[in-house]
């Protein structure tokens, strides 16, 4: 296996798993939820050539849909469930999630989404395994262990901006009566502080959405002008902003841009990749 650059400091630093020659990502807090299946597609295992060697999971980007769709049964047969039993998302950097019941098994894998627009989806309907795709792009788990709910969203800069996090634990509340104290949360694999240069338009819009105590850690201006953007803190303070204690808190520890070979990241890739996938589904 190529060698994986961790980041210090944000543990819980994530496991790497294998089986049937698929190789998976996991949280170490998360192992305790015994009715819980969860885990973060890297690239190998997969049958995809090229630039979507080998464990793409998109549709979209260009791949043979033969290859994808081994891939799918692969990743689902290596966690322990089918891949007919998976919801996937319908990504556009929206604030937008969806209540998942069964009608929706199935939808995008097995037959099409009858719906746009879904960023994030919740859930307490056992058998599911919610999907969302990413390539540097920050996933967020939610697990709701007395109410057995979960939740999983995509949460760019403009999800992140628009508090997508928040939305799906406030959603999670209305829905299941979740209580934020009891949920366990996790930000998944996705481009580090180090790795992100934006603009100015985009810094402006933090300033809007987050308080000036917390702007030192999102960000740091550069002497080109550009920024460095800190998504994984920001996601952390939408957590405990919503009530989600730190100890109940996972972090990556692992960059999509710093392990491109190890995970798709647009940034490294200059666009040409495929997709990784965040599934956290209730047995």
């Amino acid at each position: 296996m190529t060698e994986i650059r961790w980041h210090e400091g944000t543990a819980l630093h994530m496991q790497i798993k294998e089986n049937k020659g698929v190789t998976w990502l996991t949280y170490p807090a998360f192992e305790q939820f015994k009715d819980i299946v969860h885990g973060f597609s890297t690239r190998l295992g997969g049958v995809s050539k090229g630039i979507y060697a080998s464990m793409n999971l998109s549709f979209t980007r260009g791949d043979e849909d033969a290859a994808v769709r081994e891939n799918y049964r692969r990743f689902a047969a290596a966690l322990g469930f089918s891949e007919k039993d998976i919801v996937t998302s319908d990504q556009t950097h929206t604030a937008n999630v969806r209540i998942v019941t069964d009608e929706d098994r199935g939808n995008g894998i097995t037959k099409p989404r009858p719906y746009t627009d879904v960023d994030g989806m919740i859930t307490n309907v056992r058998g599911l395994v919610l999907a969302t795709f990413y390539a540097d792009c920050v996933p967020l788990y939610f697990i709701d262990p007395v109410h057995h709910a979960i939740g999983l969203s995509h949460s760019g800069w403009r999800g992140t901006v628009s508090k997508i996090g928040a939305v799906t634990v406030k959603k999670m509340q209305e829905t299941y009566g979740t209580d934020p104290k009891d949920v366990y949360a996790a930000i998944g694999p996705s481009i580090c502080q180090d790795c992100y240069e934006v603009s100015e338009d985009v810094i402006q819009e933090f300033q809007n959405s987050f308080a000036p105590e917390h702007w030192k850690t999102l960000f740091y201006k550069k002497e080109n002008g550009k920024y460095q953007l800190n998504l994984w803190e920001a996601n952390k303070i939408i957590f405990m902003e919503t009530g989600i204690t730190e100890n109940h808190i996972s972090m990556p520890g692992i960059c999509t841009c710093c392990n491109p070979e190890f995970l798709f990241s647009h940034r490294a890739s200059h666009g040409k990749r495929g997709n990784l996938g965040a599934f956290l589904g209730l047995k």
